[in-house]
């Protein structure tokens, strides 16, 4: 979406928007948001009118009331909002991770085998991982590739671990997983 120049705090606001949005097919209070990228209240609420007034999100009043990406968001952050998208499971220390799902895998560091990294794209909080934590993604739908590594960083603007590889393994079935 040219045009439209987002800070980082107005892209981890809306990111998490989206994430929650998508976990509730609900409006989301502003409260949430803050508790989930540990920001106040206040400061939810005074970007949230500056998303609306950039058409980002819409207000819902009312009691179940909070705010609601638009498409123009998922433009905005580079999201494809796919109804019917393959689940691309993920594991953290060992434990399926329900709502959550790989929606890319970019491979880093090839080149170096002693040093070779991924990014894992995620829709869902990122809330939970920290660095040293174990992550095991995939299988992938086309190839069943799986990657299994070590959270080295992330960065919650992007919904993205940085993860050092300890190992790759292709094809894997879903009952490996």
């Amino acid at each position: 979406m040219a045009g439209i120049e987002l800070t980082t705090s107005q892209k981890t606001i809306l990111q998490e928007l989206v994430n929650s949005y998508r976990e509730s097919d609900s409006a989301v209070k502003g409260e949430r948001i803050a508790e989930e990228i540990d920001r106040s209240a206040g400061t939810i609420r005074n970007q949230m009118q500056s998303l609306k007034a950039l058409q980002l999100v819409e207000g819902v009043p009312g009691p179940k009331g909070g705010y609601k990406p638009t498409a123009k968001a998922y433009d905005a952050l580079q999201i494809q909002d796919i109804d019917h998208a393959a689940e691309v499971g993920l594991r953290h220390n060992g434990e399926y991770v329900e709502d959550a799902n790989v929606t890319e895998i970019n491979l880093t560091s090839v080149h170096h085998p002693e040093k070779c990294r991924a990014e894992i794209y995620l829709r869902g909080s990122m809330a939970a991982f920290e660095p040293g934590d174990t992550i095991t993604a995939g299988p992938t739908p086309s190839s069943r590739l799986q990657i299994i590594g070590t959270i080295d960083g992330k960065d919650e603007t992007s919904n993205v671990l940085v993860l050092v590889i300890d190992d790759m393994r292709a094809p894997v079935e879903d009952d490996e997983f």
